[in-house]
């Protein structure tokens, strides 16, 4: 088994090649590239296998890149627009979204998992960064369940059952090209973003008026934030959410999801090295990591 699996990723491998899509920028950090050496030829820029998409994917072309926004957007409408249907039920839609937007963090720990155990490919930094993506979605569903999005037992079936079908397909792909996972995975964070703004932009004067929830406060506020410095990537600069109401606490999950939709982006290149506070390129003031 462990044969064939090498051979399978040996194939995968010698099909890589770099490509780009559109990143959310903030910070840039150390860009490491590698140049081919050989003598008497003319240099050129190779990509270093630096991630699961180097390593174990293929690119995606433009037709399938759109059809995954597509789909993700058809489904988005056909079953949560139409589950979740007016505004007593914003918050049972939030529960759904988060509870099953951690389903592909867990994914990606799984199959990581499996490569490491099996010796085919071993960065503990992915490990790291997808289990710090997992937690910050935990804690966005601990907020949702603390507003009562989780109260109806028919939301929660529902919800949960779906988690439970998505894993194993968001497992299968990983295994097949994470590239394509990860692109996926890209489409419905933009969409966690746009629902989060958009009921931002609804809802500000109601929301202000409400007290953030006491979830929220431990996590942002007053908790240990290593592992939410862990998913900020390409930057040196640590975010620190001001967290006084209710719209504060949107306010951080939007952007929590704008994170996400960074790192999936940059997870589909081939060409630069993942990078986040913790790493020896930054120098932030422990008063700033402490706070």
């Amino acid at each position: 088994m462990k044969l064939l699996v090498l051979c399978f990723a040996f194939i995968i491998n010698n099909d890589v090649q770099s490509f780009e899509v559109p990143v959310y920028k903030k910070t840039p950090l150390k860009i490491i590239t590698e140049m081919s050496t050989q003598p008497d030829l003319k240099q050129e820029a190779v990509p270093l296998v630096t991630n699961p998409s180097t390593a174990l994917g293929r690119p995606l072309s433009d037709e399938l890149m759109g059809f995954n926004k597509n789909a993700v957007g058809l489904l988005k409408g056909a079953i949560f627009d139409t589950w979740f249907a007016g505004e007593s039920r914003n918050y049972a839609r939030f529960y759904a979204l988060e509870t099953i937007a951690r389903v592909p963090y867990f994914a990606y720990l799984s199959v990581l998992h499996y490569y490491e155990t099996i010796g085919i490919w071993r960065k503990a930094k992915y490990l790291r960064l997808h289990f710090a993506e997992s937690w910050n979605e935990l804690h966005h569903l601990l907020i949702m369940e603390e507003l009562g999005g989780a109260d109806s037992w028919l939301d929660r079936f529902f919800a949960q059952h779906v988690a439970v079908g998505y894993f194993t397909f968001v497992a299968a792909l990983y295994l097949v090209n994470p590239t394509h996972a990860y692109n996926l995975n890209h489409a419905i964070e933009e969409h966690a973003f746009s629902t989060y703004d958009t009921f931002l932009r609804e809802n500000e004067d109601k929301l202000k008026q409400l007290p953030a929830p006491k979830a929220a406060i431990d996590y942002y506020r007053n908790g240990d934030l290593y592992m939410f410095d862990a998913m900020q990537i390409d930057t040196c600069e640590p975010r620190r959410p001001d967290i006084n109401n209710l719209y504060d606490v949107f306010v951080a999950i939007r952007d929590d999801e704008a994170e996400h939709v960074k790192t999936m982006a940059f997870l589909q290149q081939g060409d630069k090295e993942l990078t986040t506070s913790h790493d020896e390129v930054c120098n932030v003031p422990e008063e700033v990591v402490g706070a």
